[in-house]
């Protein structure tokens, strides 16, 4: 098996961010009078983005309390999360396990390294900057980079013919349903990891190619067969 170029995600799959995910959301119903949420519930409602979140949250808060739609335009929480992103991000951002050693040796091995994540470009670069990972990647793509994002067929596809790759000899590993579409919408090799945030779905009903049980894993897979 032939692979030149691994894609991986961001959130959940190489950075725990769920923490101060959770934060920004927080912190900005704060500023609107809304009671924080429990971390673990904004947690299931990440992977398409912080707006889509926002959205998702918003309309729970409402079926809670109709009254909140006549308080607080979604519109304000929307542009609220901006401030909270900025003074947050990478503040609380942890890599998983073994993944600092994982990307230092497919690098050494010869593998091109992507992160494609659904979090706007500057937040991502932010992230892999505050944990010392953004060295490790030879393309950073954003929700926002783009004209359309994952699980769209065009991001993946990009990626290949950025670094001149056959979609054949590619993988991507994420920890979500959006990442195993992402691959499979691409023609790529779609590689799963079990943590993560898949909205406490096992990844497994994705359907995946492959879970890997750690990024050391994948590394393993690659270097050594």
């Amino acid at each position: 098996m032939r692979i030149d170029l691994v894609s991986f995600d961001l959130d959940g799959t190489l950075v725990d961010t769920a923490a101060e995910i959770a934060e920004v959301v927080n912190r900005t119903l704060e500023t609107q009078a809304i009671a924080r949420r429990p971390a673990p519930e904004i947690g299931l409602l990440i992977g398409h983005g912080a707006q889509t979140l926002m959205r998702r949250l918003y309309e729970r808060l409402v079926a809670e309390d109709a009254g909140l739609a006549k308080r607080v335009a979604l519109p304000v929480l929307l542009d609220g999360m901006q401030a909270q992103f900025d003074a947050v991000t990478g503040s609380l951002a942890q890599p998983y396990p073994g993944c600092r050693d994982a990307l230092a040796r497919l690098r050494a091995g010869g593998v091109r390294l992507a992160c494609v994540t659904n979090k706007e470009e500057r937040l991502a670069l932010a992230v892999l900057r505050a944990t010392g990972l953004d060295a490790d990647f030879d393309l950073i793509v954003g929700g926002d980079t783009l004209a359309k994002c994952k699980p769209h067929a065009s991001v993946l596809r990009h990626v290949a013919r950025h670094f001149g790759v056959r979609l054949e000899d590619c993988a991507h590993v994420g920890d979500s349903a959006i990442d195993v579409q992402a691959a499979r919408s691409s023609g790529v090799r779609a590689w799963a990891v079990p943590y993560g945030y898949n909205a406490g779905v096992p990844i497994a009903r994705a359907g995946p190619d492959r879970i890997f049980e750690s990024l050391g894993a994948v590394a393993d897979h690659l270097l050594i067969g």
